[in-house]
């Protein structure tokens, strides 16, 4: 091998650990929505400060990440949200019409979300025009354990990917958070075809419903967001809701029977 081959075949593994690194970093700050400090980053990630430092400095010239408040801490920036926007362009305009009218037809905030790692995506919302309602904004993340859409979709993985996607024991959010066990439980009953559902897991005082949308464009999740006092007493009708929804959706644009 020449010398300017191994000059080359060095240019290339250097590109791929600044990608593997700046990739490191901002899943850290992905499981970490409240923001993160240089040195928090540097002990998740196990590179010293100054190259996480280095690091941030160019996700926060490409808005991949930014500063938050006078602390000096960081978090994902809206790039990410765009990029991740800009794909699910035509999932969010097909199924539009009927978020609209199952939020019309319970009265309750209704949200599409995507599986991103760990993570359970909203890629679009439809908030209820009424008093007491949830009200979220696109783009946010949230542990899929916590959130009824993530269950649905983490149900919908083989046992393999699963392992790989939830530590144990799990983090808890709230006093609600369920145990890795109990989860695997749930997850066993929304695959034998259970509603998809939590309550306070993510935030006290809210509840989710869901079903997933298997469609040609991937596997998405709609779901019924309401608070918990209101949803205790409303889980037949969210379901019922749901089930026509997920059939109104994918009779449109469901996959067609020669995909995996």
């Amino acid at each position: 091998m020449t010398q300017t081959d191994q000059g080359s075949d060095a240019a290339k593994q250097a590109g791929i650990q600044v990608i593997a690194r700046a990739a490191a970093v901002m899943r850290a700050l992905g499981s970490h929505p409240q923001g993160l400090s240089l040195a928090a980053i540097a002990q998740l990630v196990d590179l010293p400060r100054s190259t996480v430092q280095r690091i941030i400095g160019a996700l926060e010239a490409e808005h991949l990440a930014e500063t938050i408040g006078p602390g000096g801490g960081f978090r994902l920036g809206p790039a990410l949200g765009q990029l991740i926007s800009q794909t699910q362009t035509d999932i969010i305009s097909l199924v539009k019409p009927q978020m609209l009218a199952l939020s019309e037809q319970l009265q309750e905030s209704v949200c599409v979300s995507t599986l991103v790692g760990d993570k359970s995506y909203v890629v679009d919302r439809v908030v209820a025009e009424r008093e007491l309602r949830v009200v979220f904004p696109i783009g946010i993340n949230a542990p899929a354990y916590t959130t009824a859409s993530g269950k649905a979709l983490l149900a919908a993985l083989p046992d393999e990917s699963l392992a790989q996607l939830l530590p144990d024991p799990l983090p808890k959010v709230t006093p609600a958070t369920p145990e890795r066990a109990a989860l695997l439980a749930q997850l066993a009953q929304i695959r034998a075809g259970t509603l998809a559902e939590e309550h306070d897991e993510l935030i006290e005082g809210m509840s989710s419903f869901a079903v997933v949308l298997d469609t040609y464009l991937g596997r998405y999740a709609i779901a019924v967001v309401a608070p918990s006092a209101r949803a205790a007493t409303r889980s037949a009708a969210f379901q019922q809701a749901l089930l026509a929804c997920k059939h109104t959706v994918e009779r449109a644009i469901g996959r067609s029977t020669d995909q995996a």
